[in-house]
């Protein structure tokens, strides 16, 4: 172990094998420290602190590889931020760690895995591999999974669709968070939808988006760094819009009532469609780290070959991403970018010079602490 002086302040840096850092000081921003870290060392952190939390190997690995899948996408409301709370919710019984999984196949397309309220990453990862074979053999698949923890990124379940030139789409409840249209109080909650497309190249469309302005995530992200949000996300105790991130009262829907029946769609699908509970009846992240939140999550995956000529398809798919970065751009943008592509290119940034991450964040996963009893019974609107 080494340790780098960083303004009054010592940070703890492990070393890997060949004697390289696995963080480098980078620079602060408003009074908060922020480093990089190669994108396979943050993995083996994440993977190493969940595992010390009680999740077997195996499970763990596959929950670092999605949280360092939103990390190098710059998604960090979806990345290792979240380790703290999954090892506090590993630690104090609310994750199954030794589930025993069953699987029900309920037609020639459709199936359902029940995850037994083991961690959610690995549940519906599972799932989607178990998709993807069915659409492979009969050409479309509905898999629903049920009664697993929060799955994190659903875009890197799609990417698993994408990956064997398939079409992906998922679903997945969440915390009621967001005001309905029209109401007060919140109801539903950000019940992203992800959807993904492959080409005849290594690019693809993929697209991963909370139904409400902004997942809460992106919220906690804000607050890690002290950072103003837009008036446009969410509203304070009285229902009037708010920049602090720290008088959140509830998150709006995107474009009104639209986004309102699209997070309703969602709830549906992934929770009443699979018996589970729904709207406000669905478990709060932090309620009670000792009880299982028994969410659901729905797959969909469509073989292209079924449909088209394949070759087709995918040169069609790449012809759509050049015509849109080809397009005429609108003024204070430099070009078109189809859904996915900033992503890719902050991946291809971060592969690079790693992943920047909060200091507090590294600090912890470097640490022998598993939680620090911060979450639950947590309000999750509260400082």
């Amino acid at each position: 172990m080494t340790a780098q002086r960083t303004y009054g302040r010592w940070l703890v840096i492990p070393q890997g094998g060949d004697g390289s850092s696995a963080g480098l000081f980078i620079g602060t921003d408003r009074g908060v420290f922020t480093l990089k870290v190669s994108p396979d060392d943050l993995k083996r952190l994440i993977e190493a602190k969940l595992h010390l939390a009680g999740l077997a190997k195996e499970q763990a690995a596959v929950v670092a590889d999605v949280l360092v899948f939103a990390d190098i996408r710059g998604v960090h409301s979806h990345g290792a931020m979240r380790v703290e709370y999954y090892a506090e919710r590993i630690a104090k019984g609310g994750i199954n760690v030794n589930p025993q999984i069953d699987w029900q196949v309920t037609g020639a397309c459709t199936a359902i895995c029940d995850g037994d309220n083991g961690v959610g990453h690995y549940m519906a990862k599972l799932a989607m591999d178990e998709a993807i074979n069915i659409a492979a053999k009969n050409g479309v698949a509905v898999v629903g999974v049920r009664n697993i923890s929060h799955s994190g990124a659903v875009g890197y379940f799609v990417k698993q669709a994408v990956e064997r030139k398939m079409i992906g789409i998922s679903v997945c409840q969440s915390d009621p968070m967001v005001v309905p249209y029209g109401g007060t109080d919140p109801y539903y909650g950000t019940n992203p939808i992800a959807f993904g497309a492959p080409s005849n190249t290594d690019e693809a469309i993929i697209f991963d988006m909370a139904t409400s302005v902004q997942a809460w995530g992106k919220i906690l992200h804000a607050r890690s760094k002290h950072e103003a949000i837009p008036p446009t996300w969410a509203v304070d105790d009285q229902g009037v819009p708010t920049t602090d991130p720290f008088k959140v009262h509830a998150l709006l829907p995107i474009a009104d009532a639209k986004g309102y029946g699209l997070m309703m769609m969602v709830d549906i699908l992934s929770g009443v469609l699979l018996g589970l509970p729904f709207g406000n009846k669905v478990s709060s992240m932090y309620a009670d780290l000792s009880a299982y939140r028994r969410l659901g999550q729905l797959h969909v995956v469509i073989n292209p070959s079924f449909f088209t000529d394949l070759d087709q398809f995918l040169a069609n798919i790449t012809q759509t991403m050049r015509d849109l970065n080809n397009m005429r751009p609108a003024p204070g943008f430099d070009m078109v970018y189809y859904p996915g592509q900033r992503e890719e290119l902050k991946r291809a940034e971060y592969t690079q010079t790693g992943i920047e991450i909060v200091d507090s964040i590294f600090e912890y996963l470097v640490s022998d602490v598993i939680h620090h009893n911060f979450y639950d019974h947590k309000d999750p609107f509260a400082e």
